[in-house]
């Protein structure tokens, strides 16, 4: 697949120029230098929707090609790809050339026996994969032990993760001090079942991709995931959960439901007497003084906080298990008030 070229009408001719370059790029062999200046560059100047779709396009052009010219990181560049081409499609779904791409990638990786997401893949045409292998081995492993131990329950349960892509500006850096972090966060889905299930939804749709952490208070934490204002005024839930801004009813008595309500008041009920506190490192919904309005936004504690006077009252629903280090030198960087000087841009969440 090529890189499409950039001349539409009306586009700042700043983006017109990265288009190009990074098209350029693509078609040079320069894949990677191309994703790293839709992401720093382009992104930030896309301000219509058709301009976050040319760009997310690109960027999907780009993984794509990455996919072709290394197999060893051919599974994940094309999950991505995937990804970036579903993101343009929700910004302009009748774009018909992205379409077209799309589907020839699914083409792509149906013939690879990549799977669509980044779930785990134990056989590939029918013969088991590396992976599957040891999968294979580690379950005639306890088929064993548990013959041994007969009558005894061995319950080794799977850890559900999110991995976030963050690019920031280190405190008293510039942009071109720019630099990217990997947060691993473990999600607690039996103690949080409803805010573990929306911040997936929202997470795989890629609604938070390419948004920012709009409010950082140094030493408390780092809040996002409004993914339709950016300033913390908007967001909502991914389903309907059975709460309007918190309500179960409206003035007259009558049940809300989702035809009902409006989607951006759609929110999540608390599951904050979880047992789970505000230490360092969790995760955490953010939401109104009011009860039940948490729907998208979320805020992650650094190492040097532990806000105990919010337990019981933000559901808590993970835990930074790698990366505690940058989240705490995000939670320092250069701020204007409570909005960071230099943007702290989430790049994307992928959930393992």
């Amino acid at each position: 697949m090529s890189a499409v070229s950039a001349t539409l009408m009306g586009v700042p001719e700043g983006l017109k120029n990265i288009w190009a370059e990074a098209a350029n790029l693509i078609d040079n062999g320069n894949a990677n230098q191309a994703v790293k200046l839709l992401r720093e560059e382009a992104w930030n100047l896309s301000d219509s929707d058709s301009d976050k779709a040319k760009t997310c396009q690109l960027a999907a052009d780009a993984f794509v090609e990455l996919g072709s010219e290394n197999d060893n990181q051919q599974k994940k560049n094309w999950q991505s790809a995937y990804k970036n081409y579903n993101n343009s499609l929700k910004f302009e779904p009748k774009n018909k050339d992205v379409r077209r791409s799309l589907n020839q990638l699914t083409g792509l990786m149906d013939e690879a026996g990549i799977s669509l997401g980044t779930s785990l893949q134990i056989f590939d045409d029918g013969s088991p994969t590396p992976t599957g292998l040891v999968v294979i081995l580690i379950a005639g492993m306890v088929l064993l032990v548990g013959l041994k131990y007969a009558g005894g329950i061995i319950n080794q349960e799977e850890t559900l993760t999110a991995t976030m892509e963050i690019s920031y500006v280190p405190a008293g850096g510039d942009e071109g001090d720019r630099t990217t972090a990997l947060i691993t966060i473990e999600l607690f889905e039996e103690k949080a079942p409803d805010h573990v299930d929306n911040f997936i939804r929202l997470s795989d749709s890629g609604a938070y991709d390419h948004t920012i952490f709009h409010r950082i208070i140094n030493a408390f934490m780092i809040q996002g995931g409004d993914f339709t204002n950016s300033d913390g005024s908007g967001g909502h839930a991914a389903q309907w959960y059975g709460y309007c801004n918190g309500e179960t009813t409206n003035s007259q008595g009558e049940p809300y439901t989702s035809e009902t309500c409006r989607m951006e008041d759609w929110t999540l009920g608390d599951e904050a007497t979880n047992g789970l506190k505000h230490t360092p490192g969790a995760l955490a919904m953010a939401k109104t003084s009011a009860p039940n309005t948490g729907g998208s936004q979320f805020y992650i504690v650094p190492s040097d906080s532990t806000p105990s006077h919010l337990d019981d009252i933000h559901t808590v629903f993970g835990m930074v298990i790698a990366g505690l280090d940058d989240v705490t030198a995000i939670s320092d960087v250069s701020v204007d008030g409570e909005s960071p000087v230099h943007e702290v841009r989430l790049v994307s969440i992928d959930i393992n």
